[in-house]
C-alpha cells in the first residue's frame, strides 16, 4: 500500500515537476524554433514573425543545403574529427586513468596532483595557442599535413574525463584482478577484459564528453585549420554567417524565395541529427556512468 503523500511532499514534487518541464521547454524551443525558421517563408522570416510554428512551409533552404558541397565536405570532416578523436582520446585516457588507478604505480601521488593541478591553474590562450603551432610544425616535419589530425591528437586530452575514469577503475573489486592475474591474464587482458567491461557506464560517458566536444569544437578548430577545405562543420557555419550578415556585398546575391537566415537554420538542424540519434542510446548510462565515476568514497 502506498504511503499518502503529505502537504510539504506533494508541494515539493508539483514545483519540482514544474520547474523540469519549463527547463525542458526551454531547451526544445530554441530546436524547434530553428526548424520552423528553416522551413517558413522568406517574407515570415526576415519580418521575424516566427514564434514557434512555420508559416509559409517550404523546403527550398534545405534543397539548397543539400546542393552546398562545401557544407557536406565540412560535414566530412566533423565526422572524421568527431571519430578518431573520440576513439584516440578513449584510449588514451582508459590507458591512464587504468596507471593513475594502481597504488603500485611509482609516484602516483604525484601524477594524481600534477593532473588535478592541470584544471587549477590553465596555461592561458596565449601559450596554449604557441603550443599547438609547434605541434604544427612537428606535424608538418614528419609529413602529416592535414590539420585534422592536429585536432584529433594534440587537443586529445581532457584532465576531468581522465579522473572520471580513474575513480571508475578504483571501484573495481580487486579481487577480481587477482583472480584474473591467478588464471595468467596479462596487464593488458586485466584492463580490457576485466576493467573496461566493468566500467562501461563510465566509458560511455566519457566518450560521449569527447564525442560532443569534437563535433561542437569551433575555437581551436578555427585558429588551427588553415586549409578551408579541412574546415569543420562549426567553423564553416560560422564562416557563412559572417559571409551572409556581416558583407554587404553580398547583398544582391540572396534573391531566392527563402531568406538567407533559412540557411543557416537548415544547416544547424542538419548538424545536430547526428547526436539526436546517438544520445538516446548512450543516455541509459549517463547517469550511472558520472555517479560510478564522479564519486569517490
Amino acid at each position: 500500500m502506498k504511503r499518502r503523500l503529505e502537504i510539504s511532499e506533494l508541494i515539493f514534487k508539483i514545483l519540482a515537476y514544474f520547474l523540469l518541464t519549463v527547463f525542458a521547454l526551454c531547451c526544445v524551443y530554441p530546436f524547434i524554433y530553428a526548424i520552423s525558421s528553416a522551413i517558413s517563408g522568406k517574407y515570415y522570416v526576415d519580418t521575424n514573425q516566427i514564434v514557434l510554428l512555420p508559416k509559409d512551409i517550404q523546403f527550398l533552404a534545405f534543397e539548397a543545403v543539400f546542393k552546398n558541397n562545401s557544407f557536406w565536405t565540412s560535414y566530412a570532416n566533423t565526422l572524421f574529427v568527431t571519430f578518431f578523436g573520440t576513439i584516440f582520446s578513449l584510449v588514451t585516457s582508459i590507458l591512464g586513468a587504468y596507471a593513475l588507478s594502481k597504488k603500485r604505480l611509482l609516484f602516483r601521488r604525484f601524477f594524481n596532483f600534477f593532473l588535478v593541478f592541470t584544471m587549477w591553474f590553465s596555461a592561458g590562450i596565449v601559450p596554449q595557442f604557441l603550443n599547438y603551432v609547434a605541434t604544427q610544425k612537428v606535424f608538418n616535419g614528419i609529413g602529416i599535413t592535414d590539420d585534422k589530425w592536429l585536432i584529433v591528437i594534440a587537443m586529445g586530452m581532457n584532465a576531468m574525463n581522465i579522473i572520471i575514469l580513474r575513480n571508475a577503475f578504483e571501484g573495481v573489486p580487486s579481487e577480481i584482478e587477482e583472480a584474473a592475474i591467478v588464471d595468467g591474464a596479462t596487464e593488458l587482458q586485466v584492463l580490457t577484459k576485466v576493467y573496461v567491461p566493468m566500467s562501461k557506464s563510465a566509458i560511455a560517458t566519457v566518450g560521449l564528453f569527447f564525442g560532443i566536444s569534437r563535433w561542437n569544437g569551433y575555437f581551436w578548430a578555427r585558429m588551427m585549420v588553415r586549409n578551408n577545405n579541412e574546415w569543420p562543420l562549426q567553423v564553416y557555419i560560422r564562416d557563412y554567417l559572417e559571409m551572409v550578415f556581416w558583407n554587404s556585398d553580398t547583398d544582391t546575391i540572396f534573391n531566392y524565395p527563402y531568406s538567407e537566415a533559412s540557411i543557416v537554420y537548415a544547416m544547424v538542424v542538419c548538424a545536430i541529427i547526428p547526436i539526436l540519434i546517438i544520445y538516446p542510446y548512450i543516455q541509459k548510462y549517463f547517469a550511472k556512468g558520472v555517479n560510478v565515476g564522479g564519486v569517490k568514497e
